[in-house]
């Protein structure tokens, strides 16, 4: 299959790319710049430069391959008008080919809950309430196979958010301890970043139209179980304090109130209709191996 991926550079991306080129699929990445399309090429994969933005570019590359896969966003204030406008074009190019299109939201749109699964009502944070309108258009979209993929806390190979619980204030004196996230008893709803890639190219080949997906492994750690494992990883002995709400939220800002959410997904609906089957480490046995997370801790906070 000829596949249009957006984001291929990108931490997810790097990985989906991997695995559709393992797979025997052949891949245009949309990149930003000529070295990311140096990257690309070296892996055996075309690359085009261009923008997100650019309507009649991203149109073109959709209408000219066999399905799209999108995982790119700006993350910053432009990101709902990019993604709005790389959504349309990608509906407007596949429309009436019944060629697959698997779009990226994420599973902090269902708010807090205990047992979140894919029929769960959304209540997004502010931080993430804008996905929320062009997920459903894709879903609703006809005569396109779409998908739309919800990722949960995204972990492996040293990236992700892993790196910012690292990078935490520290106490004062002779046994610092890390600073959690909040009160430490929320649960943060997790996914290896290799058994997220496999989603998405599941989702590619054979996602009936209109299906969604949490990608969550259904490991579902409190944020202190998490904290405390990435202290005694950059050898501070488990040790970690609780940070008060408004403190979280003046250091993190609207990103401190996803993070406050408190999350347990299961990611059923992949198993029973894509025979997805998680096969990564947990997010706790990866911290407990993962040299790269010891080295970005000890960048100051």
């Amino acid at each position: 299959m000829r596949v249009f991926l957006t984001g291929g550079t990108g931490y997810v991306g790097t990985a989906v790319l991997d695995q559709l080129l393992a797979a025997g699929h052949r891949v245009t990445a949309l990149v930003r710049t000529g070295g990311k399309a140096k990257a690309v090429k070296a892996k055996g994969a075309d690359a085009t430069v261009g923008d997100l933005s650019d309507a009649e570019t991203v149109f073109g590359l959709a209408a000219g391959t066999d399905g799209v896969i999108h995982l790119a966003s700006p993350g910053d204030e432009t990101s709902a008008q990019v993604d709005n406008v790389a959504a349309t074009q990608f509906l407007r190019a596949l429309r009436g080919s019944d060629r697959p299109y698997v779009h990226t939201t994420g599973v902090w749109v269902h708010g807090s809950g205990s047992a979140i699964g894919e029929s769960t009502p959304l209540n997004p944070p502010r931080l993430t309430a804008w996905r929320v309108p062009i997920a459903e258009r894709v879903l609703a979209a006809e005569g396109v196979r779409t998908a739309v993929v919800a990722p949960a806390l995204v972990h492996g190979h040293g990236g992700g958010l892993l790196n910012l619980v690292a990078a935490g204030p520290r106490t004062m004196g002779n046994t610092p301890a890390l600073t959690m996230i909040g009160h430490g008893e929320q649960h943060w709803s997790t996914v290896h970043v290799d058994d997220l890639a496999a989603l998405y190219v599941r989702a590619l080949e054979s996602a009936p139209a209109g299906s969604y997906f949490i990608g969550a492994s259904g490991v579902n750690p409190t944020v202190r179980e998490i904290t405390e494992a990435v202290s005694r990883s950059v050898g501070l002995d488990g040790r970690v304090v609780a940070e008060p709400v408004v403190q979280t939220l003046d250091r993190l800002g609207l990103l401190g109130e996803a993070l406050l959410l408190d999350q347990q997904a299961s990611g059923d609906a992949a198993r029973k209709v894509l025979g997805w089957v998680p096969k990564g480490p947990t997010i706790l046995e990866d911290i407990a191996g993962s040299e790269l997370v010891r080295q970005s801790s000890q960048e100051p906070a």
